[in-house]
């Protein structure tokens, strides 16, 4: 496994998790910019995931097809388009009909990047640690979105982008390429066996209650705190960005659990459920010090189901890995797309607090719902 096709893979995920989060970073200047509410600034990462989550099997299937390199190529040059064009201006049907091009680009990057480590002999731990960096992307997004606001204006989250591809795409280039395996129309598998398949099902479940509920809490966090601690923007930025940076640590740690200590995955799992919710309601006391405390301990568990989900859905589907990662991340980006939505709405009704507690209060649910862990193989 070489270190250079890790990080150029890594470097792509990074990209498309940078989307994830940068207009959360600095939604109430976004509202502010284009004249109108942060319900609507709240879809701007809502139609993004929409998108985004149509666009998972078939970015799987591209990857299984053609390869995942021109699958991270093709993501990064989307990538870089949308943004270009919400860059044009503050106008808010532009910034949706860019997001909704930037939300091909993340599904190609995401799922391209993923299988680019895989196909180059990646270990459930190098696949965590691609999880990690993809999911850091955002919680650097909101440390850094806010503190270049000030001297890029509204365009600050689309200018990063464009920069953080450009420099993916340098990686990529630089990555050497996985081994190349041909596959006919014929080798894939019908997305209704994919639905049909329990064992597919209950790693996408997983996955949606860890990844899907922090990215929604990572998107509306730096609000939150502006509203609720009193803190300035950089500083809730700073904070913020914690619950997704962390990921690094936590996702190759799901994966060292899988390939170590795969009895102990559901436990796993089900801690981490447990303590990301006391985490995510230390963010709405309004002290400072339990937000810093919440930041780091949902950021330490969200990512500890990645690996284990990853790996696992390409294990079940050998012949078409890419597609079954496609279906669990599916789950994922759903969630994504209506609890960041529904949370806009309730800040806008000055319900922020309440939008917190009730995501709080479905991580914990999933808790009970984790099944127990059974190897694919098995």
């Amino acid at each position: 496994m070489s270190g250079r096709a890790v990080a150029g893979g890594s470097a792509v995920g990074f990209s498309a998790g940078w989307n994830i989060a940068d207009t959360g970073a600095v939604a109430d200047d976004l509202a502010d910019a284009y004249g109108t509410s942060l319900g609507v600034i709240g879809l701007l990462t809502a139609v993004l995931f929409l998108v985004h989550m149509l666009m998972q099997l078939p970015a799987g299937r591209l990857s299984d097809r053609f390869g995942p390199a021109r699958v991270c190529a093709a993501g990064l040059a989307v990538m870089a388009v949308g943004n270009a064009l919400a860059c044009l201006a503050p106008e808010p049907a532009l910034a949706l009909g860019a997001r909704a091009l930037l939300g091909v680009g993340t599904a190609l990057g995401f799922i391209g990047g993923s299988d680019f480590v895989r196909a180059s002999g990646g270990s459930p731990f190098a696949q965590g640690l691609y999880g990690g960096l993809a999911t850091a992307g955002g919680g650097v997004a909101l440390a850094v979105v806010p503190a270049v606001e000030p001297s890029l204006g509204w365009r600050a989250p689309y200018a990063t982008a464009i920069a953080v591809a450009v420099a993916a795409a340098a990686m990529l280039v630089a990555a050497p390429r996985p081994a190349r395996i041909t596959r006919a129309a014929s080798d894939r598998t019908p997305v209704r066996m994919l639905a049909r398949d329990g064992r597919l099902v209950r790693l996408a479940a997983v996955f949606a209650a860890s990844f899907g509920l922090s990215v929604v809490i990572a998107n509306w966090v730096v609000t939150m705190l502006e509203r609720e601690s009193a803190l300035s923007s950089e500083a809730a930025g700073a904070i913020g960005s914690l619950t997704l940076v962390l990921g690094v640590v936590s996702r190759p740690l799901g994966g060292w659990v899988l390939h170590r200590r795969p009895e102990r995955v559901r436990a796993a799992i089900v801690l981490a459920a447990l303590v990301g919710a006391a985490g995510t309601l230390a963010l709405t006391t309004g002290s400072a010090a339990l937000a810093v405390v919440g930041a780091l301990v949902v950021g330490l568990v969200a990512g500890i189901s990645f690996a284990p989900a990853f790996t696992g859905a390409a294990a079940l589907y050998p012949r078409s890995p890419a597609t079954a990662i496609g279906f669990v991340n599916a789950s994922g980006a759903g969630t994504i797309l209506a609890g960041t939505a529904l949370a806009g709405v309730a800040f806008a009704a000055d319900a922020g607090v309440w939008s917190f507690v009730v995501l709080a209060g479905l991580w914990a649910a999933s808790a009970v719902l984790t099944p127990a862990w059974r190897s694919p193989a098995g």
